[in-house]
């Protein structure tokens, strides 16, 4: 062997690729787990109540009874538009909460 010459190390790229093998699982428990968490938004004075997870699947929509004795159609539905928009943008703050970790990680490493 030459004088000052090394051997290539198995460790150098497997340390890394090791290391995004780890963020990957990582980032896909954390998105897993916003499947499982549920935000909850109200709109028309808490008549209609939206339920929602962190991957912004809806749950439920409750309606106060209430509400429909003397409800006009066209309010209901721009109040049940709004509540779903809501739970939606909460729901999205939710996952960005979540993945921003994970978004620094890989803008750092220039991905």
């Amino acid at each position: 062997m030459a004088k000052g010459y090394r051997q290539p190390q198995a460790s150098r790229g497997g340390g890394m690729m090791g290391q995004f093998a780890k963020l990957q699982e990582q980032m896909a428990k954390a998105q897993e787990s916003l499947s499982e968490e549920t935000i909850t938004e109200s709109v028309g004075g808490g008549a209609i109540s939206i339920t929602m997870t962190g991957d912004q699947v809806c749950k439920s929509i409750v309606i106060d009874p209430e509400l429909l004795k003397d409800v006009d159609v066209e309010m209901l539905q721009d109040l049940i538009v709004s509540g779903v928009n809501r739970a939606v943008e909460s729901s999205k703050a939710l996952a960005e909460e979540k993945m921003k970790p994970f978004s620094n990680m890989l803008s750092g490493l220039g991905i």
